[in-house]
């Protein structure tokens, strides 16, 4: 059924919203999944507070347009398209529709080369600027941000963890001496 005028400034309004709120966005091409895997896919995307959304290519060029972003044609694009929005992680976008991918080949479902027919990278925006299907697949092999948090805890703790082993391997060699001192008298 044909959206009205309305329907379609609401959808465009809602459209910009989103491209300002995110912190970056893949496109995928999503030709081959079926309705059970974009589902399942939405999902794992709702966890990380992003979104999947699939909208017809013009309304997508307009709403970029109107955001100020003119070096991304989407009517160029082949087939259809996805725009995953991340709202919080930059990364985690680009990390879960690559597992995704790599999930529909380990699981049997399709060879890794299939998978890769069926949902895969084609460009996306990150803090403003362009990266291509490349740039993006090495993006979603950067750690999350919690990996990264956690790392600079365990960096942040190691010489401290260091310090107190070295002080306690001291008391203990004290320890030690002053028993085999109360041993030999």
């Amino acid at each position: 059924m044909a959206k009205s005028k309305e329907q379609k400034k609401e959808m465009l309004e809602n459209l910009k919203d989103k491209i300002k709120k995110s912190k970056s966005i893949i496109f995928t091409k999503f030709d081959g999944l079926g309705v059970k895997e974009n589902e399942e896919l939405r999902n794992k995307l709702r966890a990380e507070n992003s979104e999947y959304l699939v909208t017809k290519k013009t309304l997508l060029d307009l709403a970029f347009k109107d955001n100020k972003i003119d070096n991304l044609d989407v009517k160029k694009f082949n087939g259809q398209i996805a725009a995953v929005f991340g709202f919080e992680d930059e990364v985690a976008p680009a990390k879960i529709v690559d597992e995704f991918k790599d999930e529909l080949s380990k699981a049997g479902k399709e060879p890794a080369d299939k998978a890769g027919e069926k949902i895969d990278f084609i460009c996306g925006i990150l803090e403003g600027k362009y990266l291509d299907a490349n740039e993006v697949g090495a993006l979603a092999k950067l750690p999350s941000k919690q990996e990264l948090y956690a790392k600079i805890v365990g960096s942040i703790n190691a010489p401290v963890s260091g310090l107190v082993n070295a002080l306690a391997g001291n008391m203990r060699n004290l320890v030690y001496v002053l028993n085999n001192i109360k041993d030999n008298k």
